[in-house]
């Protein structure tokens, strides 16, 4: 008998057991009106409020095809992580894990959150504009001084972002507010998923349909739970606030028509295209 294996298996029964079941939410836009909706199947069933702030169902259900997603999440606060993959750290700066001892943690304007196929817009003036394949969380409750053994249960769900980054105002900039939070910056979605392990998911990002970044959320230095403690120390986190990953090995500039695909394990793919602003 493989000892090793058999321990293996029983901690994985015991995880599938203990979790969630994983339930997908979207926000979409119909005929002007925004809502949240769960999505079964390529069903979505309109829900009264956000999940995270208990909508229900309302009887209403429409097909995924005749409605425009929007970002899954609806935040007052959006913290963003910087140099949080040893990867990204070491092939873009030289440095390395042990030199961290803090996150790198920083705020950007909720207006830079743009959803699903929308276009991602490179301004007038900018010409260095890379893309970023993270992870994102959303707060289910409000959060204050939270001991990192509890932190897991203020999260509600996961959702995929793509955060846009001018590379040469982030150098040139006093602080990074212009080079990571400028409108349609940051695409966000397509879903928000509950139940996942968010710390062993599978992360791809594609330029133009070529693979460009990859990694496990296992090799976050700071994962989820700590990012939930260490930020609700010094700010109050409310539902539907939202928590960034930081983004893992080398990045690279994108062009006016240029796409970006981010797929995470058990949420899907965002997808966006760069076009120039006027």
């Amino acid at each position: 008998m493989n000892i090793k294996s058999t321990v293996a298996g029983i901690i994985a029964a015991l995880t599938i057991v203990g979790s969630a079941s994983a339930d997908n939410y979207v926000r979409y836009e119909q005929n002007g009106m925004v809502s949240w909706g769960e999505l079964e199947g390529s069903t979505i069933h309109q829900l009264s409020d956000a999940p995270y702030l208990e909508g229900k169902r309302t009887g209403t259900s429409v097909e995924k095809s005749s409605v425009k997603l929007k970002a899954p999440v609806d935040p007052k606060l959006s913290f963003m992580t910087a140099f949080n993959y040893s990867s990204h750290k070491k092939e873009t700066f030289g440095i390395t894990q042990d030199t961290t001892k803090k996150p790198g943690l920083f705020t950007v304007p909720v207006g830079s959150i743009i959803g699903p196929e929308d276009d991602m817009v490179r301004p007038l003036g900018a010409t260095n504009f890379h893309y970023e394949a993270e992870m994102v969380i959303v707060i289910g409750k409000k959060a204050e001084n939270v001991p990192l053994e509890e932190a897991g249960d203020y999260i509600f769900g996961v959702t995929i972002g793509n955060d846009g980054s001018e590379r040469d105002w982030q150098a040139n900039d006093i602080q990074w507010t212009r080079a990571k939070g400028t409108k349609n910056f940051n695409p966000v979605g397509p879903h928000l998923v509950t139940g996942l392990d968010h710390t062993d998911l599978d992360i791809e990002g594609r330029h133009n349909g070529v693979k460009s970044q990859g990694a496990n959320s296992s090799g976050m230095i700071f994962n989820f739970n700590y990012m939930v403690h260490y930020i609700s120390q010094y700010f109050t986190l409310e539902p539907g606030d939202v928590i960034w990953s930081g983004t893992m090995g080398d990045t690279g500039p994108m062009q006016p028509g240029d796409t970006y695909e981010i797929t995470v394990e058990g949420i899907g793919t965002l997808k966006n295209k760069l076009v120039q602003g006027k």
